[in-house]
């Protein structure tokens, strides 16, 4: 039983090791950025993260709701 788990906790370390290589030896080690938000293609196009359209639906509502009030409020 010991054995099994020296033998699994090997393995993991090893896995993480080799997954961490180029990011401990490079200058500027970064993992890759894999959002949509990070992709300059999709940008250009408007195709953008979920989070970032809701928050822009947010602040359109937002202002135009504002505007509504105010328009209300000056006849």
């Amino acid at each position: 039983m010991l054995k099994l788990f020296l033998l699994t906790l090997l393995i993991v370390v090893i896995s993480f090791s080799l997954l961490g290589v180029k990011i401990l030896l490079s200058k500027k080690g970064k993992f890759p950025n894999t959002h949509v938000g990070g992709n300059k293609a999709l940008n250009k196009r408007g195709v953008y993260c979920v989070q970032t359209q809701d928050y822009m639906e947010y602040n359109n509502i937002k202002t135009n709701s504002q505007h509504r009030k105010l328009n209300k409020q000056n006849k």
